[in-house]
């Protein structure tokens, strides 16, 4: 996981954590983190939640600090976590001016070294999507009832909708981005990822003392979740 999305970083992190810009485009900086705010605004909005000036804020798979970058306008404190060295560096280099942000090497499974009710919020930005394997993403589900303080808040995505996490690429795209005119790695299983079942995420989240207070996006790649710890 790590090696695949240090590559993706080398190769055009922008366009790796928002796929929506296009590929290598020398005109897409702008765009990318002007959309920080609205992506932001969309995932809280559709959860119900405000960030508050007081709150100590965990951010799971922060990329090059698109998100992190509006939180730390609101927020006391955020960390912000990602399992790709090279996206940390390059985040590092965009937001060396926010003083309020730790960044951190996540191990890809856990929130280690963050210590237990810490936080107010956690949020993620279509990053468990892409973990190929669901247990892990339920295991970060847990470690969000560890790390939330009572009545902390968690929002994020993950898909509930298995058939879009096939392989697809065509013989041409492959060709494309031999050469490097397409992005690579949509083949692979840290690009794929998985889906999970709502019955599943009930399940981890009651292992963490959270509570399921919305779902919005069932069947979908993008199913948003709020949680509550109790």
């Amino acid at each position: 996981m790590q090696q695949f999305w240090d590559e993706r970083a080398k190769e055009d992190a922008f366009y790796f954590v928002d796929n929506r810009i296009g590929y290598r485009d020398p005109e897409a900086e702008a765009r990318f983190w002007a959309g920080g705010g609205e992506a932001l605004d969309i995932l809280l909005g559709t959860a119900d939640i405000t960030v508050k000036p007081t709150d100590s804020v965990v951010e799971i798979g922060c990329g090059v600090g698109r998100l992190t970058r509006v939180l730390s306008e609101r927020a006391a404190s955020v960390r912000a976590l990602d399992i790709s060295a090279e996206m940390l560096q390059q985040a590092k280099e965009h937001n060396g001016h926010l003083e309020n942000v730790e960044w951190g090497h996540g191990d890809g499974k856990s929130l280690a070294g963050i210590p237990d009710g810490e936080a107010d919020l956690v949020v993620s930005h279509v990053v468990f999507q892409h973990i190929p394997d669901p247990a892990i993403t339920l295991g970060y589900v847990r470690e969000m009832g560890r790390v939330l303080t009572p009545g902390g808040l968690a929002a994020f995505q993950v898909s509930n909708k298995p058939d879009v996490h096939q392989a697809r690429s065509s013989v041409g795209e492959k060709l494309k981005a031999a050469v490097g005119r397409a992005p690579k790695g949509q083949t692979h299983e840290a690009w794929l990822g998985s889906a999970v079942e709502v019955d599943q995420l009930r399940a981890a989240a009651g292992d963490g003392g959270l509570d399921v207070e919305k779902l919005a996006g069932e069947g979908t790649q993008y199913m948003l979740v709020r949680l509550r710890r109790r």
